[in-house]
């Protein structure tokens, strides 16, 4: 399924009346954007996307999917086949990437190194032909915004990843952009470093109310800093929402496997009744679920169930869906534990607990109770994720 924020005009046309007022209140725009490279295979297809000022929003999804290419096109470092692309209600098409005024990250920093931090900083702004004092102090102002005041005499091969990394940050707000692209800006990290700096992204967002766009196919990245995520796979965005709406609510079965852990059971429809169904799954047992990509029995589905929503024990009994298991192996990560079992002929389940006295005595062999209530049991499309 694709997402789009609501239908657009032909690329072939010009902007109507009713484009131009739906538009007014969008920062930036991607207008039935596709992008081929051979003229046959398209990499990005029918793209739809408005974004507010002032907007975090992620293009997440694995490599290939076409998120990178859609911010290649925003940059213009790539022409789109087809459609338009407009800032502040401006088509920048044809514009040149110099003169589009945006900020841009990369992975790999992309920083000169025969220039100091501070040179790196005012380069942009020489660029402009702003003035020396002006550039001496947007500089500092610059570095003192990323916690690296003190470092502007240095070159860039004698800071650590992490310091080059908001050093490229700097640079790309120094001229004071509107927008902000970032491009896998911290794939180059440990993790450490990279949980770090995508607070610092995020709390620089925050004080100065800049645009950015970021991509990645790290989904932690993506719900921890986004205002919306637009989930690509296959050059198609798949859903478009906030990060709690994305978890808690996938609209089909690629979302749901990408976005967090899920359980996934196949199964077939056997009734609907209004927005709850009942599906028999392929070892037979029925199951409850809501009726979130099915509409009529007799349709494929794939049933979809969080970890940390299935109740172990004596705790299952008053739900929905109540069903035996036996424990295969249990985990302790201090504060909860994973416990992974059999159930259903086989299928192998996936559940985080609390770590409190209930289930202090789980151990392997053991058979016992699992349940989830139909509210956290999503029936999507009958896709089956292969990543």
């Amino acid at each position: 399924m694709q997402a789009t924020v609501e239908p657009h005009a032909s690329p072939d046309q010009e902007p109507t009346a009713s484009d131009h007022s739906r538009s007014s209140s969008s920062f930036v725009r991607f207008i039935n954007v596709q992008k081929s490279y051979d003229g046959e295979t398209l990499v990005v297809k029918d793209f739809n996307l408005d974004i507010q000022k002032g907007e975090f929003v992620t293009l997440l999804g694995p490599s290939g999917s076409g998120k990178t290419t859609c911010l290649m096109m925003m940059a213009g470092f790539e022409t789109p086949t087809h459609g338009r692309i407009l800032l502040k209600d401006q088509p920048i098409t044809d514009l040149p990437p110099h003169r589009r005024g945006i900020g841009m990250v990369f992975q790999n920093y992309a920083l000169f190194p025969h220039m100091t931090v501070a040179e790196n900083l005012a380069f942009p702004l020489d660029v402009r032909r702003t003035g020396k004092a002006e550039t001496k102090e947007k500089v500092q102002k610059a570095l003192d915004m990323v916690r690296l005041g003190e470092f502007g005499d240095r070159r860039p091969g004698q800071l650590s990843g992490g310091q080059q990394q908001r050093v490229a940050l700097a640079r790309a707000l120094v001229f004071e952009p509107e927008l902000v692209l970032m491009d896998e800006p911290l794939g180059a990290l440990d993790k450490n470093l990279r949980e770090e700096m995508q607070f610092e992204i995020k709390r620089i967002h925050d004080r100065l109310g800049v645009t950015m766009i970021y991509v990645t196919h790290d989904q932690s990245e993506a719900l921890t800093m986004s205002d919306r995520i637009a989930v690509f796979s296959d050059g198609v965005v798949q859903q478009l929402a906030s990060p709690r709406d994305l978890y808690e609510r996938p609209e089909n079965a690629f979302v749901a496997g990408f976005i967090g852990e899920n359980n996934r059971l196949a199964g077939e429809v056997l009734s609907i009744d209004g927005d709850v169904c009942r599906v028999r799954i392929d070892s037979g047992e029925e199951i409850e679920a809501m009726a979130v990509a099915v509409t009529q029995p007799g349709e494929r589905t794939t049933l979809s169930i969080r970890p940390e929503r299935i109740a172990l024990g004596a705790g299952a009994g008053s739900l929905d869906n109540v069903f035996e298991a036996t424990v295969d192996e249990v985990i302790y990560l201090g504060d909860h534990l994973r416990a992974h079992v059999s159930a259903f002929g086989g299928q192998q389940f996936s559940i985080k607990t609390p770590n409190n006295e209930d289930v202090g005595t789980l151990c392997p062999g053991q058979t016992l109770s699992i349940g989830w209530s139909r509210q956290n049991c999503r029936a999507l499309d009958g896709q089956t994720p292969t990543h």
